[in-house]
């Protein structure tokens, strides 16, 4: 039997940086840009805000003639009138204020705005309890971004806040990466599609197409879902090499395990130069999982159990799916610190994922194992995440605080 050449995770990363490039870049009206990848960066053309605007409802005027004005001896302005929202204010003259409201331009000369709520308006005149300073309560022109200044980088995920940034720069349009389409093949002789209603003896229903391309779709991909391959080479290699025809990235759950209908290994080898890339990873569960580079595409093959194959694609096929939509990588990911609440010994040659459930008792958060073979989903559902003991090291400790890294 020939040993499993082990790669640790982290080379697996530098390795899909590495040989697989972003796609190609579409241009897409900036209202169905929501999720996608930006190509190129985003400059400002011109200054935003493009002239002073008020923070509050409140008077602009020359903060300095406001100095020493106080409860009992107030400063006294002139009223100047009301400064219409979207019209060009006039210029404020000397002892003069203007009413303003929250977002409306200053009037040329005022650098300020007071408080509505520290004067008083009487006869034309408005009665100011308390000084204010220069720049007080305005956004001054261009504190957004100046023009010609980068908004948005490159590889930036264009979500709520991005969009409206974009539109306010007047985008129509964005430059963004194609959108990855994955291709999905599950292999077994025991497997039959989830809606089989009745098993055959020695037959189980197919649980990991459905989760993967559940994930596909999550981290921003199209997907393709083929047959349910039997185990057989020639069957392997025909329906792959159409499948990888038709997409991005091709994903291949089961058949990578050791033994003699290994045949995953074998298909991504005669998929295409350079070929695999990866024999193995040193993790736990997931170490017989497989890279390989196709004419510069990724083909992944999963091992068959569920548990294993979805935390090696929350691992691996996300990155994949981010390289290929051009975004960078995430510098964070949804975690929570808890303690633990029982040993975790390890052996410390692998990198090893556990998953725990979380629980709140007397003011801190809990973590406590989920145990159970790589085959049994239900450990999965009943765990809100997981926790990684690095490789090198011995385990973790009752009563430790362990950070937990959350399902999204």
């Amino acid at each position: 039997m020939k040993l499993m050449r082990t790669t640790a995770p982290e080379s697996v990363l530098e390795l899909i940086k590495k040989h697989f490039q972003p796609l190609e870049a579409e241009t897409i009206p900036l209202e169905e840009a929501a999720g996608r990848v930006l190509a190129e960066a985003v400059c400002a053309g011109a200054d935003i805000p493009g002239f002073h605007r008020s923070t509050v409802d409140g008077f602009a005027l020359w903060a300095r003639e406001s100095f020493g004005a106080q409860e009992g001896l107030p400063a006294i302005f002139e009223y100047g009138g009301e400064i219409p929202m979207g019209r060009p204010a006039p210029e404020l003259q000397r002892g003069q204020c203007y009413l303003i409201h929250t977002g409306g331009m200053l009037p040329p000369g005022a650098d300020a705005v007071a408080m509505l709520e520290y004067t008083a308006l009487l006869n034309k005149q408005v009665q100011l309890f308390r000084s204010v300073a220069p720049g007080e309560n305005v956004i001054h022109k261009g504190e957004d971004l100046r023009r010609g200044e980068e908004a948005l980088p490159a590889g930036k995920k264009l979500q709520a806040q991005e969009l409206g940034l974009l539109a306010s720069l007047g985008a129509a349009a964005v430059k963004v990466s194609r959108l990855p389409l994955m291709g999905l093949l599950s292999s077994g002789d025991e497997l039959v599609p989830h809606g089989t209603a009745s098993l055959p003896p020695g037959k189980i229903r197919d649980s990991n197409t459905l989760s993967l391309a559940s994930l596909g779709q999550k981290y921003g991909a199209g997907v393709l879902v083929g047959d349910i391959l039997t185990d057989s080479f020639p069957v392997f290699l025909e329906k792959s090499r159409e499948l990888l025809n038709r997409c991005d990235f091709l994903v291949l759950s089961g058949g990578s395990s050791v033994g003699s209908r290994d045949f995953t290994a074998r298909t991504m080898e005669a998929l295409g130069p350079p070929g695999l890339l990866v024999e193995g990873v040193s993790i736990k569960p997931g170490k017989p999982t497989l890279l390989a580079n196709s004419r510069g595409k990724p083909v992944l093959g999963l091992p068959g159990h569920p548990i294993s194959a979805l935390i090696v694609f929350s691992l691996f096929g996300e990155a994949i799916l981010r390289r290929l939509s051009g975004r960078e990588a995430e510098p964070f990911r949804p975690s929570v610190r808890a303690v633990l609440l029982r040993n975790l010994p390890s052996p410390g040659g692998q990198t090893e994922y556990v998953r725990v459930k979380l629980a709140q008792t007397d003011g801190r958060i809990t973590a406590a194992p989920v145990f159970g073979r790589s085959g049994i989903l239900s450990t999965l559902t009943a765990a809100n995440g997981f926790l990684i003991i690095p490789a090198g090291t011995e385990g973790l400790v009752e009563g430790e605080t362990v950070e937990v890294f959350l399902w999204e």
